[in-house]
């Protein structure tokens, strides 16, 4: 192979600085810039040149050289931005390091977390300090993730099944991703909406009216993005029932049936098994407890809702049904597949480290 340039001067990295590196390269808080540097170092490391990484990265090969040089000299110090013109820096590290162990590590007396306001009045700080250190380092106290770990003992062969079928689907057969959104309430404003316009945005009371539910289920197919619904005042084991017959008569008979569907008792009933055993086409995969994110599905039903449905206001719910009818009619017209990208790996990789974190082995 040819060679990109003339040699450079190898990077050898710890295995505490190559996994230092790899979060900061997938951290979603840390500057755009920082991210990319640790990425350029990554990949010298695997031994790359600078042209082929100023490529990959979108820098030209000599700023790539910059950082490479950077990297050598200061270690992971020089990876930071240089000291910008100006008066010198007017807070001590010590302060910056009290105010950050605060942060992480104690509550405020009588409140669950931080504010800006109330970390100055503890530190002696003023807030825009207290902002800008927060920002700096990625800190929103005020903000949380939601998560729930699967209890389900097989979890990992759920994964591999549900994630092989939509990496590598089977030959003849259509993969289809299925569930029910229960209570989908048609809601009528008590006052008129306030339009957009220029400067302001549009206007809704929060005050509303119900005229009733509706349960859509839609089954999307993988391969195209397309969605088969039905809506139903119900969602009981016969609603469901009624909604396989309809995924029936709507896929060729040629083909298998793979269904990804959740762990809801209707979709267990015994009325329900036995209808697909009776029609050997049909193959079912459940998703792991608590993973309801493994149904593509479900996805979509977040499309629906705020494209549709969460700002909306219906008389009644044929007047909802409706509307989402139209939806899917002119989602289907343009639809395209989910880009799934995720390997099994890769995600039982992440509840690894989701679970050292909690176990405080991985910080």
């Amino acid at each position: 192979m040819a060679m990109l340039g003339r040699p450079k001067r190898p990077i050898s990295l710890t295995d505490r600085m190559r996994a230092d590196l790899q979060a900061m390269a997938r951290s979603r808080t840390l500057g755009a810039g920082l991210v990319k540097r640790a990425r350029i170092i990554l990949m010298a490391s695997d031994g790359m040149y600078n042209t082929e990484i100023g490529k990959r990265v979108g820098l030209t090969s000599s700023m790539v050289g910059y950082w490479r040089k950077r990297f050598l000299s200061q270690g992971m110090e020089g990876l930071g931005d240089e000291p910008r013109p100006g008066g010198p820096r007017s807070i001590s590290d010590r302060k910056i390091a009290a105010l950050l162990r605060r942060t992480l590590h104690k509550n405020p007396k009588g409140a669950t977390h931080w504010s800006c306001r109330s970390m100055a009045e503890e530190t002696g700080l003023s807030k825009s300090t207290v902002q800008r250190v927060w920002k700096a380092f990625g800190l929103q106290p005020h903000r949380q993730k939601h998560f729930q770990l699967s209890t389900d003992p097989y979890f990992v062969e759920k994964v591999r099944d549900i994630v092989g079928l939509y990496l590598n689907p089977p030959d003849k057969a259509m993969v289809l991703c299925v569930d029910e959104k229960s209570q989908v309430q048609a809601l009528d404003r008590t006052q008129p909406m306030l339009p957009l316009g220029l400067g302001y945005v549009q206007g809704l009371t929060h005050h509303y009216v119900r005229h009733g539910t509706t349960t859509l289920f839609a089954a999307l197919d993988i391969a195209t993005g397309k969605v088969l619904t039905q809506c139903k005042p119900r969602h009981r084991h016969q609603e469901f029932l009624s909604f396989l017959r309809h995924i029936d008569a709507n896929v060729p008979k040629d083909l298998g049936i793979h269904l990804v569907v959740d762990n809801y008792a209707t979709h267990k009933h015994a009325k329900v098994r036995g209808w697909l055993t009776a029609r050997p086409r049909y193959h079912v995969h459940y998703v792991p407890t608590y993973s309801s994110w493994l149904n593509q599905v479900e996805t979509w039903f977040n499309i629906i809702t705020q494209r549709a449905i969460r700002r909306g206001t219906f008389k009644s719910v044929k007047e909802l049904v409706a509307k989402i009818e139209r939806f899917v009619s002119a989602y289907n017209a343009r639809s395209h597949p989910f880009s799934w990208t995720a390997t099994a790996d890769s995600i039982l990789q992440k509840i690894k480290r989701l679970c050292e974190v909690i176990h405080g082995t991985r910080h």
